[in-house]
């Protein structure tokens, strides 16, 4: 496999801000859309990062983004609102939605604040991360514009990857942080394997008999055309999908979908003109832990919890017991040290990128 180079946090920043700004995005939300997708890729999530542009473009030359969307409520109470991200990018809407509902749940105890009309948004965990930051707990979850995972029994997929992610703070050690897939793994992490070369898990992705795909990019050209095969859900076996896992995916759907009025994939890929936006909803939660207990009570008792987590021993020495939050933790830390991972192909992508934006390409 070729050589990965290793890009700075600020070059990545750079050449995303350069394409949005380009594509005649606001400059405000190109902003908050840059800092989450970099944040994104200095977290370990390669599927969720600057990998996106190549999709984000393909929408942009289809007409299905308003390069000039500016997300607004539309509908509001003390603890609950819904926000409208104007057909746009999902990452400003998203920011705006859990910054509202921390600010309800500081105010009340809880906020809970869904969003519409919105396209791609990231990595769910970056947003249930901005509530242990003021001391809360964050949920998130979201539907999905694709269909790629197929159900208990079934041959062909009619359900996206629907995240979920939790947040919760600690005192003395970092924030509790959960950010998965209601499938196997994330389709876009099958396509990042297939940048870089590897060779998929078997059971990641399953042909139309049920048979486990290996090869990163056939598995990818499957999920994308989506006739039969696809994505196990989380718990599933390259013999048998879970149905439970499917269900934690459609719970995922009726909180970011059903609950804002957004598109159920299925239906929406039967219907959707090339050029109508996704129309994808995400739901954000902020909930107060100092609504039920004594205020430091519950960080205390999360580090305790967390504690004896990280004291149970090893079944490799040299591999330390991890938490939710410790690989995202671990590996920011050594990015903004050695730089984020870019492979050649990747670069190369990103290459035709930049010069259909008629800017310069910053890639190695």
């Amino acid at each position: 496999m070729s050589e990965i180079h290793l890009v700075p946090a600020e070059t990545c920043h750079a050449q995303i801000v350069s394409v949005l700004s380009a594509w005649g995005m606001d400059p405000a939300t190109v902003q908050v859309t840059a800092e989450v997708m970099v944040e994104t890729d200095l977290a370990g999530v390669d599927s969720h990062g600057i990998s996106m542009l190549m999709d984000y473009d393909g929408s942009r030359r289809k007409g299905r983004l308003n390069l000039k969307a500016r997300p607004r409520v539309v509908r509001e109470s003390l603890v609950t609102a819904l926000v409208d991200a104007d057909a746009g990018l999902g990452h400003p809407a998203s920011v705006m939605a859990m910054d509202l509902a921390i600010l309800k749940a500081k105010a009340t105890g809880v906020g809970v604040v869904a969003v519409r009309n919105s396209h791609h948004f990231g990595a769910a965990g970056h947003y249930a991360a901005m509530a242990p930051k003021h001391g809360l707990l964050g949920l998130v979850t979201s539907a999905t514009r694709t269909i790629g995972v197929v159900p208990t029994r079934a041959a062909v997929p009619v359900l996206g990857t629907n995240p979920i992610a939790f947040a919760a703070p600690a005192a003395r050690n970092r924030p509790f942080r959960l950010d998965m897939a209601t499938s196997t793994v994330a389709a876009n992490k099958v396509r990042v394997y297939g940048l870089q070369g590897k060779t998929l898990p078997a059971g990641w992705v399953l042909d139309g008999q049920g048979r486990p795909i290996t090869d990163a990019d056939a598995a990818w050209e499957v999920i994308k055309e989506q006739p039969e095969g696809g994505l196990t859900p989380v718990g599933g076996t390259a013999e048998m999908s879970s149905h439970k896992g499917y269900g934690l995916g459609m719970m995922a759907h009726i909180l970011g979908g059903v609950l804002s009025g957004a598109s159920f994939s299925p239906i929406r890929v039967r219907t959707q003109r090339p050029q109508d936006p996704d129309n994808i909803g995400h739901f954000f939660m902020a909930l107060d832990p100092t609504a039920f207990r004594e205020e430091g009570a519950f960080e205390s008792d999360l580090d305790d919890a967390i504690d004896v987590l990280h004291a149970t021993p090893p079944a490799d020495p040299a591999l330390p017991v991890l938490v939710a939050g410790d690989p995202e933790a671990d590996s920011r830390e050594r990015r903004l040290r050695e730089g984020i991972p870019v492979s050649p192909t990747l670069a190369a992508q990103l290459r035709g990128v930049a010069e259909r934006a008629g800017v310069p390409c910053l890639m190695p």
